[in-house]
Order: C-alpha cells, then structure tokens, then sequence
C-alpha cells in the first residue's frame, strides 16, 4: 500500500463502494424488521413487500450521505493522512454501521418503529439508558460479534478499496463535481420526508430508513404548532375550549383563588389526603377486568371492583412525560417535547398548585432518578416537593436497578411523607411515579411467582403486587380512611400497531379509591387521561377553582365523551368510533375505529369534529403562549 500512499484514489470509487456496503446494511436490517413485524406482531407478509422495494430506494440517498466522508477523506485528506487512517477508518465505518443496524432492531423491538425523537431524547439520558441496554441484553456478547463481523467485512473489503484507491486520479479534475454530488445527496436526503404510502404504520416505518428518520427527528423535535398544523381564528378557539372543557376560562397559568373557606363533602369534613399513583406502562389489557386471564393483576382487579373505575379512559401519549403532563396540567398533548421537558416552566396551572392554595402540601415522589426527562426540574418549578431514589430514607431501599428502585421501596417511602405530613395537620398531595414495569423487569425474589427478571408478565405482576402491599399496609395508618388514591398508568406497554394512532394502545386503567368515601362503582364514559385532575376536583367540590382544558368526567354526557391521543407529530381526537387525526403539513385525516380499537378503515373528515380537535391542539398552544412560552419547545 506504501508505493500508492501518494496518490489522490479515485474517490467517486471510493464514495460509491462504501455507500454500497451501507446500502447492503440497511437491506439486511430492513429484512430482520420485516421478519419481526410477521413473526411477533403478526403482520401479513404480503402487506409489507412494497415497503421493502420502497425502502431500498429511499436508503440511495440515506447511503450516500453516511458514505459521503469518504468522498471528503479521498479529496481533501493529506497523503500521509490517508495512508494511515484508511483502514482504522474502514474499521470504526463499518463497526458503526453494524452496531447501528442492531441498536435499530432493539429499538423497533420496543417501539414498532424507527429512530423517532425518543431516540434522541435517549442520547441526553446516557446513564439510565446504557444501564438499561447492560442489564437487558448481552453488551459483551453482542459488541464481540459485531467486532469479528466487522473484521471479516473490512478483510472481504481489502481487495476492491485497495483497486479503487490504486485508480488515481488527479485531485483538481474531481474535486469540483464530486463536492457537488455531496452537496446534492445531502440535500435531497434533507428534504427527504417520512414515508406516508400506506394506511398501515408498519409499512411506512418499514419502508424508511433508520440514519434519515433520526436526522428528521433531531430537526422535528421542536414543532410549532402555527406552522405544521391547521389552524382556526385565536379567538374562535378559545371560546370552543371554554365550551368543550365546560369552564368558564381556561388557562395554563395558575393565578391564586379567592380565599374561600374549604367546605369538604366527604364524612368527617375533614380535607382527604390525595395519593395520585402513576404506574409505568400499566396498560389496561394487562387487567382481569378488562378480559386479561393471565391472572396479573389481582390487587388492581380487587380495588377495581371496590373503587370507582373508568372503563375507557385513554391515555394522552406513548411516554411517562405525556402521562405526568396530563396527571398535572391536564394540558392536550402539543408536537414535540411534552411540556415538562421545557426550561425554565414555573407558575403552570397544576392540580398541586390548586390544591396548595387550599392547603394541601404537594409532593412529587419518583423510584428513579428525577432528572430523567427533567422531572425534578418540572415538579419542583410547580412548586411540589421532590424526593427521587437519591432522597429515600437511608436503609430503605434494598433493590434497584438502573432505572428505579423496587415499587415496594418507593411505597415505603411515600407512607413515610404521608405521616410525616399529616403529623404537621397538613393534608398530603402526592404524584407518585412507579419504576418497576419497565425493562429489565428485575425486582426483589419471592413475592411473585415468575422469577426476576421476568419480563413484561414479570414485571406487571410484581408492580401490582407492589401496589396491593402499598394499600394493606396504608390500611394501618389512621389517616387511610380519610385518604382517596388514584392509581392510573402513565401509558401502555406498546405503542405498536396498524393505525397512525392504534387506539388500542391507549387504553389505560383509572381506579379511585377511598372505601369509606366513594362507593364501587364503573364510569363508562369515553375519557381522557387529561380528565382526572378536572374530576379530583370536582370530586373534593373545588369545582369553582378549576380553569383546566380538560373536564368532570363525572358530569358528561356519554355521547359526548372523547379522548385525545398523540404520537410525537400525529394528534388524535376520538369521539365515539370517529378518529381525526391532525398532521404536520396541515393534514386532516379521519378514520373509523373498529370496536376492538385496532382497526382504523379511512372515511370522509367531518368539519365539525375537525373543528373541535383544532379547538383542543390549538388552545393548548395558544394557553402556553399566553403562559409566556414560543410554543415551539
């Protein structure tokens, strides 16, 4: 190689093999998606083949990019520079294109989709993310196969880079079309949108490509929603929200009530303690009560018969940030980054910041590490007190993982903030954030009978069992007969399926319990995750203080129920089996929705519905400007 070290290679040669070799990654990556897609979601094979002959034509550009510093290495590198750096370059290119196709296949394992924008929120959490991988797959066993592939791939390589590095050419006759072949690759897989020519998402997500959708997400990230939705006159909006929601005003700031003297309904005419428990990835079909007989969930199942249960109440989104949005603000979703992922958010209209200003101390407890898509910083700027995994009492904690402590623990802990509290006279207000449900799904040995780590059925069953613990031992305390809990998931398991927005995978528990306070009893109204705090309102008669978006469930009809449902980008509103749904681009699409929620057949938009769904997306959007805020976080 020495006697060639000198020469500037051909390096359109050089670009077009090892855009090549990318081309042949994405290929294989695609087929082990296919292959996924049929064997563990059940997809028709058939359904799927044009995604792949489409696919391979969107990875052209997507290769050409990912091999363009090649092209740049050849043109501009020193000779020096590239007689050394040629093959350990060769090496890591390759390496990284393989260890990428595997991160793709795991992450389309969980998500049923590309690298979207919770990718690239990942790279901001390395600890907790990496931990998760460590505990959860094989790192060691995994890297050392993707070094010897990526040897023997770099030895097949030896021979025609070598050929194509020997074929020099002069650097000034290439330079300028081959700097201009790089600019325009470059621009055309900017420009190159998702994929949108089926009905079914799994085509479409099988027909993109990994490296361009993470592109679009680190630009998507932040939408305005002004510029990408449709939009209605301001004024119009907010005086359908107001009617929607059924309030007066509504409002995302929290401005302090007339200091009225608190009047409780309840027995005794004491203020309740609230304990608002949001476990992770709980999704309703996990539950006996809604058709589950995998025998789960028998303590959720038990306070569900003897509580309040909302039978169809959806969640808002795909993440724990949507969930805890909706639990305290009860904010619609907006596109992009869910409002506790904005800086610098204070004085929010949360259900704490209204209970505080009657009395009640809120409190924000979570198993993990609170820093985690700014929890701590989200809660705490509300004015909550904040206690994450580093702030248990010492010697309470004897298991974790990488991603919380063991439910149990974090239980504990909130009994001990709850007498804390209510030795002082106050009333205690807690969100409550469980960790256990969530890969690696490891917890303490001998309380369930499928060992840890048990995967998703394992860790289902231990955060009820955690859960059922949790009430036997509050049952103790004298405060519990004065106490309501809500237990709520943040969202489901799954967020795959067929549809832009697969209904079915929404559809989340909501138990409020308190024996001695509320009477068993099921609300089978359509609802949204964003409806509980109005309803906890209502419910404690602070009805007067409540500028929410969201509404008693209590109080609607059931022919007007609706629930509102997002992706990162699509925005749903479901009412009845009518699903509109608003897209970036200004797109209104209407599908019907099976009984099952898991088909969506297309049919005609109806303005009205459209109207209302604008009216929610973009009241919350104008509730945030008003706030203080661009809307475009």
């Amino acid at each position: 190689m020495k006697r060639f070290s000198g020469l500037n290679g051909n390096a359109l040669r050089v670009w077009g093999l090892t855009a090549l070799l990318a081309l042949g990654v994405f290929f294989v990556t695609r087929l082990v998606l296919l292959a996924h897609a049929v064997v563990f979601s059940e997809q028709p094979a058939g359904g799927l083949l044009g995604a792949v002959a489409l696919g391979l034509l969107r990875d052209l550009p997507a290769a050409a990019v990912v091999a363009s510093p090649w092209a740049l290495f050849e043109l501009l590198g020193k000779p020096s520079w590239r007689a050394r750096l040629r093959w350990p370059l060769l090496a890591i290119y390759v390496f990284t294109l393989c260890f990428v196709a595997v991160s793709e296949t795991i992450f389309w394992d969980e998500f049923s989709v590309r690298f979207n924008f919770i990718a690239l929120d990942y790279l901001v959490f390395t600890t907790e993310v990496i931990g998760n991988i460590r505990e959860s797959y094989p790192v060691g066993q995994i890297v050392g196969a993707l070094a010897l592939l990526s040897a023997l791939l770099v030895w097949l390589l030896k021979r025609p880079l070598h050929s194509a590095v020997t074929r020099s050419v002069p650097r000034r006759s290439q330079l300028g079309w081959v700097l201009s072949l790089v600019v325009l690759v470059w621009v055309v897989a900017y420009k190159m949108a998702p994929p949108e020519f089926s009905s079914s998402n799994f085509a479409n997500e099988l027909a993109d490509n990994g490296w361009r959708s993470f592109l679009w997400a680190a630009r998507q990230n932040k939408l305005d929603y002004r510029q990408f939705y449709a939009t209605r006159p301001d004024a119009e909006v907010i005086s359908d929200l107001q009617r929607l929601s059924g309030h007066a005003r509504v409002s995302a700031t929290h401005d302090a009530v007339q200091k009225v003297a608190y009047k409780s309904g309840f027995p005794g005419g004491k203020q309740p303690n609230v304990v608002v428990v949001m476990m992770e990835s709980m999704s309703a079909e996990y539950m006996a009560t809604f058709g589950n007989n995998e025998n789960l969930t028998p303590s959720l199942d038990k306070l569900a018969g003897e509580g309040m249960l909302f039978t169809h109440l959806y969640a808002a989104g795909t993440r724990t940030v949507r969930g805890l949005e909706a639990l305290s603000a009860a904010l619609p979703p907006l596109p992009g980054k869910s409002v506790v992922r904005w800086p610098d958010i204070t004085n929010l209209n949360t259900l704490g910041a209204s209970l505080a200003e009657r009395g009640w101390a809120p409190h924000f407890l979570y198993g993990g590490y609170g820093m985690f898509d700014n929890m701590n910083g989200y809660f705490g700027a509300q004015g909550y007190k904040v206690t994450d995994r580093t702030g248990f009492k010492d010697g309470l904690v004897e298991f974790e993982n990488v991603w919380g402590v063991a439910d149990e623990h974090l239980f504990d802990q909130v009994l001990l903030e709850i007498d804390r509290e209510t030795a002082t006279g106050k009333p205690f207000f807690g969100h409550v954030m469980t960790a256990s449900n969530h890969v690696p799904f490891t917890y303490p040995s001998g309380r369930i009978d499928i060992p840890s780590p048990g995967k998703r059925a394992g860790g289902v069953k231990y955060a009820d069992y955690a859960v059922g613990r949790f009430i036997e031992m509050a049952k103790q305390k004298p405060w519990f007969d004065n106490t309501i809990f809500v237990f709520v998931a943040d969202h489901c398991a799954s967020s795959a399926g067929k549809a832009k927005i697969p209904v079915h995978r929404y559809h989340i528990p909501a138990i409020v319990y308190a024996p001695k306070m509320i009477s068993p009893q099921r609300v089978d109204t359509l609802a949204s995750q964003i409806d509980l705090v109005p309803t906890l309102l209502a419910m404690l008669g602070l009805e007067k203080d409540d500028h929410f978006v969201g509404r008693n469930i209590l109080q609607v009809r059931p022919e007007e129920g609706r629930a509102l449902l997002s992706t990162y980008q699509n925005l749903g509103y479901l009412k009845g089996d009518v699903m509109t749904v608003l897209q970036p681009r200004r797109k209104i699409e209407t599908f019907r929705i099976s009984a099952d929620g898991k088909e969506a057949q297309p049919m005609a938009t109806d303005p009205k519905l459209a109207e209302e769904a604008i009216a929610y997306f973009q009241g919350a959007a104008l509730l945030m400007e008003q706030h203080g805020n661009d809307g475009r976080h």
